[in-house]
C-alpha cells in the first residue's frame, strides 16, 4: 500500500486574522475562503485553517503537531522570521538551518532551509 500526505489543517480562533497572517507569510491569497474552513494551495499541498470553535470542538494550541515549511535559503528564512514571535531560535542542526515561530493563532510552525 502506498501513502501520501498532501494536506494538513491548523485550528484557528479568528479565521480572518489567520488568513491575513498566512497570506502575508506565503505572499499569496487564500485559495478557498470560508468561515469554518479556508485553504491555501502551496505548490499542490493544501494548508487548511479550521475554525474549530464554530464546530464546537476543543483544541489545545502549541507544539503538539509541528508543521514544517521549507524555504530556498537562509536569507529568505531570516526575512520570513524577522517580525515573528520565535519559540525556537534559528539553529543549525547538521546541514539544516531551523527555527520555530508562533502564528497568529498560537500554533508553533517550523521553518527550515538546507542552503545557506
Amino acid at each position: 500500500m502506498k501513502y501520501s500526505i498532501n494536506s494538513l489543517y491548523l485550528c484557528v480562533k479568528d479565521m480572518n486574522r489567520a488568513i491575513k497572517f498566512y497570506e502575508n507569510f506565503f505572499e499569496q491569497s487564500v485559495t478557498n475562503k470560508d468561515e469554518i474552513y479556508s485553504e491555501f494551495d502551496i505548490q499542490g499541498f493544501r494548508l487548511g485553517l479550521f475554525a474549530y470553535e464554530k464546530m464546537k470542538e476543543e483544541h489545545t494550541f502549541g507544539s503538539n503537531c509541528l508543521p514544517s515549511i521549507a524555504v530556498e535559503n537562509l536569507k529568505i528564512l531570516n526575512a520570513k522570521i524577522s517580525d515573528l514571535e520565535i519559540c525556537f531560535p534559528l539553529t543549525k542542526i547538521k546541514d539544516v538551518w531551523v527555527a520555530e515561530f508562533v502564528d497568529s493563532e498560537g500554533n508553533h510552525i517550523e521553518i527550515k532551509t538546507y542552503r545557506e
